[in-house]
């Protein structure tokens, strides 16, 4: 028996992606000069929008476009900045059709991100500027609301919680219940649990491990594990090698319930998660257990009326 995969629209925009089958595949696009893994790479706006297009290419659904690296230790990057790296790249983008997010915590970055196409904000502050729940609302843009201890330059100072996957649960109900207080509709909300932002390698695991817990909100649950640090530990290799780990931390994600991966390599992590669905969706499916015949009696010929037993 087949049973029909639960509802979950995620609205953005005029758009509507409907997540109870497919997950979205997000590409990375840093316009930056100090991202940890590409930094540079794409700062001048035509390697940036020839990257973004290979991004399409390869499979991606969503463009993420950001200015700003929140790597550990990174420095803010003022709001003009950010414009002025981001808006040579989003707008043409958006123009041709692309589905294109704004990486930015910053509320005045993604008006203007928003009034030349974007339709997601993904903020890893989860609505710390004070005008980001007014613009969103407004707009009937995306999105993500993301956890973090502290900020990007101070994150990785010891980060502790009495249980990694509890606190960061209730951490994001808050904010969920913020967001809505603040005129959001649930279903332009996005979660995600912030692997690798105030987290150990053994906090970023368990959240995996655990990412059941929060995919129950039944908000769609963005996880982004692509290149970091905690694989790097893992496995002791550097950045530029960590494909392989990533993958399977994405595919063993989609297959606790992550509806939306971030990444800096699509066409691998279409392929991934194409196959985790298939794995997730089999498992949904699966016909109900036969029911034991011994539940709650003894097996025949292990004794009985007859006061027959073990020799």
């Amino acid at each position: 028996m087949t049973v029909p995969a639960p509802a979950l629209e995620w609205r953005c925009g005029a758009r509507t992606f409907d997540l109870a089958r497919r997950v979205l595949v997000m590409g990375i696009v840093n316009v930056t000069p100090d991202s940890f893994s590409d930094g540079g790479r794409f700062l001048a706006p035509g390697a940036a929008l020839d990257h973004a297009r290979r991004l399409l290419e390869e499979g991606a659904d969503v463009l993420d476009v950001g200015a700003e690296s929140t790597r550990p230790g990174a420095e803010p990057v003022p709001p003009e900045e950010q414009w002025r790296r981001l808006g040579p790249v989003i707008g043409p983008l958006a123009a041709e059709g692309a589905c294109v997010s704004v990486d930015t915590a910053s509320a005045a970055v993604a008006a203007r991100a928003l009034d030349a196409g974007a339709v997601i904000v993904n903020d890893v502050t989860a609505l710390r500027d004070p005008g980001m729940a007014e613009l969103v609302a407004a707009r009937g843009a995306g999105l993500v609301l993301m956890h973090m201890r502290g900020t990007p330059r101070t994150m990785q100072l010891a980060p502790r919680y009495g249980d990694v996957a509890t606190d960061v649960i209730e951490w994001l109900r808050v904010r969920l219940r913020a967001a809505r207080r603040a005129g959001i509709q649930a279903a332009c909300i996005a979660l995600d649990p912030g692997i690798g932002f105030g987290k150990t390698v053994r906090h970023n695991l368990e959240l995996l491990a655990r990412l059941d817990e929060l995919a129950a909100f039944g908000r769609p649950v963005l996880v982004g594990v692509s290149r970091k640090s905690f694989l790097g530990k893992t496995l002791e290799l550097p950045v530029d090698e960590r494909l392989e780990g990533g993958l399977a931390a994405t595919a063993i994600a989609v297959f606790q319930g992550a509806r939306i991966v971030r990444t800096h390599d699509v066409r691998a992590t279409v392929r991934a998660v194409r196959i985790a669905e298939e794995l997730r969706d089999a498992r949904r499916d699966r016909p109900p257990a036969p029911a034991d015949p011994y539940a709650g009696g003894v097996p025949p010929g292990a004794g009985g009326a007859s006061g027959g037993g073990a020799p």
